[in-house]
């Protein structure tokens, strides 16, 4: 039997990979968490084989939660979901060492496939999803300057950004001015939807 920790913050979209998993004979769901910030310590609770974790979860996200939860459970593997196949999300999860990435439109039947492959030790990786990471390449931005255009995203001022990160308001219009020329955007805008589309911030 295959456990499995479940992380999905969308409730109608969990109780549906719950129901489409209790269908399968070898495979139990062990524990269901909304929050990133909660997986590892369900995981250790729960000593999962598996983790499936959505890439995007209020508190942390599905990629740095993976990497605290392989050093505090090596033995529990991840297979990182996500809704939109971003190629800098992609990119992420392979640096950090993700080996079994899945999107979530797939065929019902694939993710057990997957979760069996994972718990395996093997790569499940949509290769059309892979060559465009590698078409993308790294994200341009600075640390910091994917910060700045994150809280930007989220519709804070530049002096709100800099209270935020101790910053002068100067500085975060600095940041912006870098984020916006890196992207090839018009304006911060254009240069917040680029860079989420793919997966850069």
């Amino acid at each position: 039997m295959i456990r499995v920790l479940l992380a999905e913050d969308m409730h109608m979209i969990r109780a549906a990979l719950v129901a489409l998993l209790r269908l399968e004979p070898d495979i139990e769901v062990v524990a269901e968490v909304t929050r990133g910030d909660e997986i590892v310590s369900a995981a250790l609770r729960t000593g999962p084989d598996v983790a499936v974790l959505d890439i995007e979860l209020p508190g942390v996200d599905g990629i740095t939660a993976s990497v605290e939860l392989r050093e505090r459970l090596p033995a529990c593997r991840v297979l990182v979901l996500t809704a939109m196949g971003q190629p800098g999300q992609v990119r992420r999860a392979l640096t950090e060492g993700i080996e079994a990435f899945l999107v979530k439109d797939a065929p019902g039947d694939r993710l057990a496939d997957a979760i069996r492959r994972t718990a395996q030790g093997l790569r499940v990786l949509d290769p059309e999803l892979v060559a465009t990471a590698i078409e993308y390449g790294a994200s341009p931005l600075t640390p910091r300057e994917a910060t700045v255009l994150r809280e930007a995203a989220r519709g804070a001022p530049a002096e709100e950004i800099a209270a935020r990160l101790h910053l002068s308001a100067g500085t975060v219009r600095n940041y912006l001015t870098g984020a916006i020329t890196k992207t090839g955007a018009r304006n911060k805008i254009d240069a917040i939807r680029i860079a989420q589309d793919v997966g850069w911030i």
